[in-house]
């Protein structure tokens, strides 16, 4: 080992480390952070550099789970649980139907149905002979109670977190009903999961501690010749770090265009060769043609407001298109003229108007079918917003390819021969699966798996034959298959990745440097 070399080119929190601790002593970022009074992730920076010299050492890993409050945790807090509000009330002021609470109390109706169920099963509250919610006794276990308590503590707890390890039994029992980890903007605690670290200082550390002392470098040498010290004239009586004039510098790559870019347009080509042609649509769109117009009902629990973003300013289009609002609304409330006995509700003519970031890019196959050439191939890249835990597989902003072929002779067959273009000609996968799924408006319907090297299987996309609910109402009578394909999973594959994220990295080496398997 290079003593010299390496205090030579020692970071200043390299050095900090160096000096304050000895060998054996357990370190982790946060003992860093707290006596060193480091910055979030300098702590994590310095046992990167000093593990990459070999002076420190990897002593054992652990992992500690926490409980973060949400803003919706913290509106319990202030206004009360939805069951503490609901309780009150009754108690209070008497019998109401399940429509009137939440109307009182300002709250969803699916959240008072779900309040309500909890109350009852603690022997709170019952539903009389009038289908009115009436009050009963306080509840029998300690449920509620726990759950008020936990809300507080959360509340007031430094940062909104919570030590799973730190909490009774009974109270980690009632957190596993309140808290998520994913989705968990409608629930009032997150599940956090830390990874501790811990380190020390390895023996070879002693010898450049040494040589640190020796040389006189304290970690507090001028790194930077700032405005404020030329001004102040202290760059005269400061120490200079050294630095290593013998690093080779940085490779210039000529730029070229970035490979996602690429993917995307190899995608496009190959699709147009084959007769299809391309359609778009608006970021923005209705209810109505994003989920109305393909037989989702307006219940469904993928139209919530934490499942979907909803624009704030204008919130609705001025109107629907007829004859397609009609056709859409027979289709939900009684079948219309497509031979179903449709989803038996009365279809809300104000909620589809409701405007949206579009969650699915099955929307572009919605307002195309209506104006489609029989026979046709149709196919479009939309960008989609769906809230999400963003991992190596889900980001809350993804593009998804979707299409359509419509036709007398199409058929399950050529779904599946579509499938297999993506996986395995496009995507690059070796491992292909198709899975039986389930959507609204499809039927049949099937996902298409791959299996990728290090992520394992995980889902491309889904497809189907679209439902005479969705055809007939847009004045389509010839079958019509569709599928929704996530581009950006066929990019991991094409381009080597491992996540997600990658595609959009802030690292330009990184970019340049990449190449499609395509």
């Amino acid at each position: 080992m290079d003593v010299q070399s390496i205090i030579k080119n020692l970071h200043p929190l390299e050095i900090r480390v160096l000096r304050t601790y000895s060998c054996g002593q357990e370190l982790t970022a946060e003992k860093l952070e707290r006596e060193l009074d480091y910055k979030q992730g300098h702590a994590n920076q310095a046992f990167s550099w000093l593990g990459g010299k070999e002076l420190v050492t990897e002593v054992r890993r652990a992992t500690k789970t926490f409980y973060e409050i949400t803003s919706l945790g913290r509106s319990f807090a202030a206004e009360g649980t939805p069951e503490e509000r609901i309780f009150a009330l009754l108690k209070n002021s008497g019998s109401f139907t399940l429509p009137e609470i939440a109307s009182t109390l300002g709250l969803e109706n699916k959240d008072v149905g779900s309040a309500f169920g909890t109350l009852s099963k603690e022997g709170a509250v019952r539903m009389d002979e009038s289908k009115k919610a009436t009050f009963v006794g306080e509840p029998a276990g300690d449920r509620f109670a726990i759950t008020h308590t936990l809300i507080a503590k959360g509340a007031a707890a430094p940062d909104g977190l919570l030590e799973q390890a730190l909490l009774s039994a009974e109270e980690n029992a009632v957190m596993s009903t309140l808290a998520k980890k994913r989705g968990a903007a409608d629930a009032p605690f997150r599940v956090l999961e830390r990874e501790t670290v811990v380190y020390t200082l390895s023996a070879a550390s002693d010898e450049v501690k040494k040589a640190l002392d020796a040389a006189g470098i304290t970690g507090e040498e001028i790194g930077t010749i700032t405005p404020a010290l030329l001004k102040s004239g202290d760059w005269k009586k400061g120490t200079f770090r050294g630095y290593n004039i013998a690093v080779p510098p940085a490779r210039i790559i000529q730029g070229r265009t970035n490979p996602y870019v690429s993917f995307l347009e190899s995608v496009k080509d190959k699709l147009t060769s084959l007769g299809f042609e391309e359609f778009d649509g608006p970021l923005v769109e209705t209810e109505f043609w994003n989920s109305d117009a393909l037989f989702m009902p307006q219940f469904h629990a993928a139209r919530d407001i934490h499942d979907a973003y909803y624009v704030k300013n204008p919130t609705h289009a001025k109107s629907i298109e007829e004859p397609w609002l009609s056709n859409v609304a027979a289709a939900h409330e009684n079948g219309g003229n497509t031979g179903s006995r449709g989803w038996n509700y009365s279809f809300d003519r104000e909620f589809t108007r409701r405007l949206i970031l579009r969650s699915q890019g099955t929307a572009l196959s919605a307002h195309q079918l209506h104006k489609a050439k029989i026979p046709g191939k149709y196919f479009g890249i939309a960008r989609c917003f769906r809230y999400d835990k963003v991992d190596a597989t889900h980001l809350s902003d993804f593009y998804q390819t979707e299409g359509i072929v419509l036709g007398e002779e199409v058929n399950f067959k050529t779904l599946l021969g579509f499938l297999e273009m993506f996986a395995i000609e496009i995507a690059g996968a070796t491992d292909v699966k198709y899975v039986p799924g389930y959507f609204p408006f499809t039927e049949p319907s099937v996902e298409v798996h791959i299996k990728h090297p290090v992520l394992g299987w995980f889902e491309l996309g889904g497809s189907g034959i679209f439902r005479p609910e969705v055809t007939k109402a847009m004045g389509i009578d010839v079958p019509v298959i569709a599928w929704g394909i996530g581009i950006d999973r066929m990019a991991l594959m094409a381009l080597g990745l491992n996540d997600l994220r990658e595609l959009f990295s802030s690292d330009i080496e990184a970019v340049r440097l990449r190449k499609a398997k395509y």
